[in-house]
């Protein structure tokens, strides 16, 4: 046929066949063409402080940011991400050299596997996971290592014995997350002290996502990794604006780690996008600048909207594990007499009205999540009101 061509090869590099739209594409679609309230991709539905979107304003009035940036990020926001490594955690690094401005956290991980794994390598990482981290691993030609976090008492636990047993000869780097996507563990000082050992004792590099540092509820404490003993020179911290301050659309993320782990992401990363968000950058550094109200005060109103959501589930009859980070509540839906959690979430906008994420699609094994529904609690209090009152239609 003319127009056609012909090729005994799949256009898609093979490395990347087993991935094709991702779930929150797909469930975001589902919930337009339904009208249903989206519960499934995590992005608020308010913008954050109005005082951080003027600053973007200003910098595009004043011309700073309209032409492309300095490659590791405008000076401003690198001093920024380093006063707030130290004046919260401690961690001092140099602005000029340890440093690098990334498209959102995506692209920081993309970048550091891409830079530091090479093909055949093993990535040890936490599953149920965000789907970014199996794309990246396999782009880099790595393979990936699940070490499944499973429900107890309430909450998603790490088994150290199981992630000792995970690392092999062929082991290249530790992919963590915490406070942790898509189950809410927050990691504590006793997993994170011997994970620290396990990287220093086998000599690993460790990735270390943190998007959700601020983002911490009840008695949980966010500890960087980067701050245990002997990790400084083996970690690469990944921090995120988006999350933080609720403008998760201008995609202004970070690396931090010493000089020669960020060159090395950063050859990686100037063949990605090169440079992004030139007058956002601005406006992220005086948000970093903010006061401690701004991120208690932020925290407290999203561990509230958890509970308001956390109550309405467990009226509608879902088992809630409660998060103690980020803003994902898994629930599990066999109390229904439900185990496919992909089915579920397909149907669930025309039963109720209400669309959510399966975990299944975040597992190496879907069979380890097969009942396990996400949802986001980073709305308005009438739309997750409204959602709990759809949902209670399941319970009947």
């Amino acid at each position: 046929m003319a127009g056609m061509t012909s090729t005994a090869r799949p256009y898609l590099n093979r490395r990347l066949a087993e991935f094709g739209t991702t779930i929150f594409a797909e469930m975001s679609a589902l919930a337009t063409a339904t009208g249903a309230i989206n519960l499934g991709q995590g992005f608020p539905d308010t913008d954050g402080p109005e005082e951080i979107r003027e600053a973007a304003v200003r910098a595009l009035r004043d011309g700073r940011g309209n032409q492309y940036p300095p490659g590791p990020g405008v000076p401003e926001l690198r001093h920024a991400i380093t006063a707030h490594q130290r004046r919260r955690y401690g961690l001092a690094y140099d602005p000029d050299t340890e440093v690098l401005v990334t498209a959102g956290a995506t692209e920081a991980i993309a970048a550091a596997l891409l830079a530091l794994v090479e093909p055949g390598d093993e990535v040890v990482a936490l599953e149920p996971y965000y789907d970014s981290y199996a794309a990246s691993i396999a782009m880099a030609g790595g393979r990936r290592v699940p070490v499944t976090l499973r429900p107890a008492e309430g909450r998603f636990r790490l088994d150290l014995d199981e992630l000792r047993a995970a690392v092999t000869d062929r082991t290249r780097l530790l992919l963590i997350n915490t406070p942790h996507n898509p189950t809410g563990t927050v990691l504590t000082r006793e997993e994170l002290t011997a994970i620290a050992e396990l990287a220093v004792e086998r000599d690993l590099l460790v990735v270390t996502d943190e998007v959700y540092e601020h983002l911490v509820f009840d008695d949980a404490e966010h500890l960087p990794l980067a701050g245990f003993p002997g990790m400084r020179d083996r970690t690469v911290t990944i921090g995120s604006a988006g999350k933080t301050f609720s403008f998760t659309g201008w995609k202004v993320g970070w690396v931090t780690a010493n000089g020669p782990l960020v060159s090395a992401v950063r050859t990686a990363k100037q063949y990605l996008t090169y440079v992004s968000a030139g007058p956002f950058q601005y406006a992220i550094a005086e948000a970093l600048h903010l006061p401690d109200a701004y991120f208690d005060g932020f925290r407290a109103d999203l561990q509230r909207k958890r509970d308001l959501l956390s109550d309405g589930l467990r009226a509608a009859g879902f088992e809630v594990y409660q998060p103690r980070g980020t803003y994902f509540i898994t629930t599990d839906i066999t109390p229904f007499g439900e185990k496919d959690a992909y089915a579920f979430c397909r149907a669930l906008p025309e039963r109720c009205g209400v669309v959510a994420v399966p975990n299944s699609v975040f597992y190496d094994d879907p069979d380890a999540g097969r009942s396990q529904v996400r949802f986001t609690f980073c709305k308005r209090d009438d739309v997750l009101d409204e959602a709990a009152s759809r949902l209670r239609h399941l319970a009947s």
